[in-house]
């Protein structure tokens, strides 16, 4: 198998029809799975699939975040490439088969991004750099709305001539990852610790530890329906709470008190609005155990080990991805 889409669904069948045979029409020539996880879905996403996209596979699994969901896409296939895509979201320009070619043709891409809009066909800017202390300050000093936008101020990049061509990156936006799957073999599945958010950034940074290269590659362009629901506290709360979980994952312990320290500067500096998103990320970034979603395992924070072959964020699972 060429290549296998995962396609995670929590509760959001109203997007799949025109994602799914998006997938479906701009394949080309390969070898083509569709894996549809349902999240504990009440909307018909099972019901959806089967009826109109009978060639896919649903799988049906607990809402316990977007890396667990994912992890359960992969270990039911064994396609050399793999193409984890948000359901909000619809191929319009490009073919899958072009990227499976550019994979297969330099096998030290591990991971990629595309060209992703908006659904008022404004770009997004979805090529990122690793967090850091000094990128979390810039950021909460507003550091996109300076004259100069320096790499060392902010994690997203922002000039528009970066994302017209193939360009190397720290990570990319989860909504569209394209991943070779040995890339994945040697860095370990999505870290289930991450209910949402950063675990795309953990992804990344552990293939780049393999000795995999990430790359935003603009031969396919997606519509990408970002912030449909507008930024609710709960996910303000959950982001704050998976940078936490990042840093302490990744950061030394004085790194990881400047970073966190600028993350929650930036939430107290939005008080002024009367933000309860950012009240409520506060509280995480202090050690709240009010979670937004599900607690984090006891190990999560002050007791992450390094990834290894045998460490939990590595540890492979029993499926057919690792056969």
């Amino acid at each position: 198998m060429d290549l296998a889409v995962i396609v995670v669904s929590a509760n959001d069948a109203r997007w799949l029809t025109p994602c799914l045979q998006s997938i479906y029409d701009r394949a080309g020539d390969i070898d083509l799975e569709v894996i549809v996880v349902e999240n504990a879905c009440t909307d018909g996403t099972r019901e959806l699939v089967e009826t109109r996209f009978p060639q896919a596979t649903v799988l049906s699994s607990p809402n316990r975040g977007f890396a667990y969901g994912n992890n359960r896409g992969l270990e039911h296939t064994d396609a050399r490439h793999l193409l984890l895509i948000n359901p909000d979201t619809e191929i319009l320009d490009g073919e899958l088969a072009e990227l499976v070619r550019r994979f297969d043709a330099h096998p030290q891409i591990g991971l990629a991004g595309v060209r992703q809009i908006d659904g008022e066909d404004r770009p997004l800017l979805t090529i990122r750099r690793f967090p850091s202390p000094a990128r979390a300050l810039g950021e909460a000093l507003r550091s996109e709305r300076w004259p100069l936008h320096p790499a060392w101020a902010g994690e997203r990049v922002l000039r528009a001539d970066a994302y017209r061509g193939e360009r190397e990156c720290d990570w990319v936006s989860g909504s569209c990852m394209f991943v070779r799957r040995h890339a994945l073999l040697a860095a370990g599945m999505l870290d289930e610790r991450f209910f949402l958010y950063s675990e795309e950034t953990d992804l990344c940074l552990r293939i780049r530890r393999a000795g995999y290269r990430i790359l935003h590659l603009p031969q396919l362009t997606i519509r990408h329906h970002a912030g449909k629901n507008g930024l609710p506290p709960r996910l303000v709360a959950q982001d704050a709470l998976s940078r936490r979980l990042y840093a302490y994952k990744h950061l030394p312990a004085p790194q990881r008190t400047l970073f966190l320290g600028a993350v929650g500067l930036r939430h107290a500096l939005n008080l002024a609005a009367r933000r309860q998103g950012s009240r409520w990320a506060l509280r995480m970034l202090r050690g709240g155990t009010d979670y937004p979603f599900v607690a984090p395992p006891k190990s999560a924070l002050g007791g992450w080990v390094k990834d290894s072959p045998t460490s939990p964020a590595s540890e492979p699972r029993a499926g057919a991805l690792f056969v």
